[in-house]
């Protein structure tokens, strides 16, 4: 169950990125490149599957 939240917490945050990409949630990373996005969203799942592990 713990997996299953985890890939859906990833999926979600990445959906909302993609969708909202222009508002005011995600506007703020507008000016990066495609690596720096590509950075962020690795770190993002690389800390959440590291969270997952630890509990």
């Amino acid at each position: 169950m713990g997996a299953i939240l985890a890939v859906l917490i990833i999926t979600v945050v990445l959906l909302d990125f993609f969708i909202y990409v222009d508002r005011k949630r995600w506007g703020w990373m507008k000016s990066w490149t495609k690596y720096q996005k590509g950075l962020f969203f690795s770190s993002f799942i690389v800390v959440t599957i590291l969270f997952y592990i630890t509990i």
